[in-house]
């Protein structure tokens, strides 16, 4: 068994409309915005599931129990290197547009959408754009936040 890496393996698109959450087809994906270049190494912040715990202690207890209660993300944004000229995503991912935030990982980024490939689909809605202040040696950024709207299917199969 060998390690799973990281760089240059995960695809990131924002599509419009997905009619089933669990089988997306190539179509809608194809026809979705392909992010991955244009968002910053450290920039597909928050998504990584928390599940609560949900305290089952009883009072005659003489130990702590937990059993698994929602889960939810926080701080799902994502943040992007500003483009000169025609801004598509800048364009695009304004306040209150809807969509899906799909990511496919562990498949080279440059490798088509294909059927039976895993992928994670989130419902959004996008909030206002913030850009970042500037930094010394740095490309011109801004972060788009990204809330998750509708539970996301975290294990969906390409139709």
């Amino acid at each position: 068994m060998a390690d799973s890496l990281a760089d240059g393996m995960t695809r990131v698109a924002y599509v419009p409309a997905i009619s089933n959450n669990a089988a997306p087809t190539t179509t809608e994906l194809n026809a979705g915005i392909l992010l991955q270049s244009v968002i910053t190494a450290d920039g597909l912040e928050g998504f990584e599931a928390t599940t609560a715990d949900v305290d089952t202690t009883a009072l005659d207890s003489t130990f702590d129990t937990l059993t698994i209660g929602r889960d939810s993300f926080s701080g799902t944004t994502l943040r992007f290197k500003k483009q000169t000229g025609t801004d598509t995503v800048y364009d695009t991912l304004v306040r209150g547009v809807t969509g899906y935030i799909v990511i496919r990982r562990d498949v080279s980024s440059s490798t088509s959408w294909a059927s039976s490939q895993k992928v994670e689909v989130y419902p959004v809605i996008c909030g206002q754009a913030k850009f970042l202040k500037p930094e010394p040696n740095s490309v011109r950024k801004y972060e788009v936040p990204t809330k998750i709207n509708a539970a996301p299917t975290l294990r969906a199969t390409i139709a």
